[in-house]
C-alpha cells in the first residue's frame, strides 16, 4: 500500500476533516521524501510506519486540542505534531516554532504547498514565545527540563500537552521537585498503544497549579 492507502487503514473514523487529512499529510510526506537525504528530517521512511508513527501518533488524542484557540508546536521538526493537527483543526491557530533554520524553511515551504492559513512558522525557540495558549511537542526535553522552560507561559494561564513514552512516571518522579519549586503540576491524562507494536505514548499534561 501507498501512504494513503496507509493513512485510510489506520486513522480513526471519526477524525474530523479524514479525507483532507490523508490527501494533504501524503503530499506533506512526499515533501520529506524529496529533501530526508540531506536535511535528515526522519529516519522513518517506509509509508506503514510514517502514517502510524508521525500522523496518526499526531492525531490520536485530538479531543484533548478541540477547546483550543492557539496551539504552540514546540520544535516541530518536519512538521509534526503541527501539520497533521492543523488539518483536523482548520479553526485553531498554529503557530510551529523549529529553531534549526534548514528544517523551518523546509516546513515554511510545506505549509505553502499544502496552503494551510491557520498555520505560522516561528524560528525562535518555543520558550521565547509568549503564549496564554496550548503548547504541544513530541520530541521536547525531559519533563523536568520542559517545565524550566515552559513555566513562565504556565504562569501565565499557558497549558502544555507533550507527548510521552511509556516510561513516563519515572520523568515525573524526576521532575517532581521542580514542579513544586515553580507551582507547577503534571498528569497523565491519556495513553495509547500505536498499531503493529510500535509503542505506547503518554500525553502528559503541564499547567499552573490551582491555588
Amino acid at each position: 500500500m501507498n501512504f494513503a492507502e496507509e493513512l485510510a487503514d489506520v486513522l480513526p473514523a471519526d477524525l474530523p476533516h479524514r479525507a483532507n487529512v490523508i490527501t494533504k499529510t501524503a503530499q506533506h510526506f512526499e515533501l520529506i521524501a524529496q529533501v530526508n537525504e540531506h536535511l535528515n528530517l526522519t529516519r522513518i521512511t517506509t509509508p506503514r510506519e510514517a502514517a502510524i508513527k508521525h500522523v496518526l501518533d499526531s492525531v490520536l488524542p485530538w479531543r484533548l486540542f478541540a477547546a483550543a484557540m492557539h496551539i504552540l508546536d514546540a520544535g516541530t521538526g518536519a512538521g509534526f505534531p503541527g501539520i497533521p493537527l492543523a488539518l483536523v483543526f482548520p479553526e485553531i491557530q498554529f503557530t510551529l516554532s523549529e529553531s534549526i533554520q534548514k528544517k523551518a524553511r523546509f516546513v515554511e515551504s510545506a505549509v505553502e504547498a499544502l496552503e494551510l492559513p491557520n498555520v505560522k512558522i516561528s524560528t525562535q525557540r518555543a520558550e521565547k514565545i509568549p503564549t496564554t495558549g496550548l503548547i504541544t511537542a513530541r520530541a521536547v526535553a525531559p519533563l523536568s527540563r520542559a517545565i524550566v522552560l515552559f513555566a513562565p507561559a504556565l504562569k501565565k494561564g499557558a497549558r502544555a500537552l507533550l507527548y510521552k513514552g511509556p516510561d513516563v512516571e519515572s520523568e515525573i518522579a524526576e521532575a517532581a521537585a521542580e514542579a513544586k519549586k515553580r507551582k507547577i503540576t503534571m498528569r497523565v491524562i491519556e495513553r495509547y498503544h500505536l498499531p503493529d507494536a510500535l509503542g505506547t505514548r503518554t500525553i502528559v499534561e503541564l499547567a499552573r497549579q490551582k491555588v
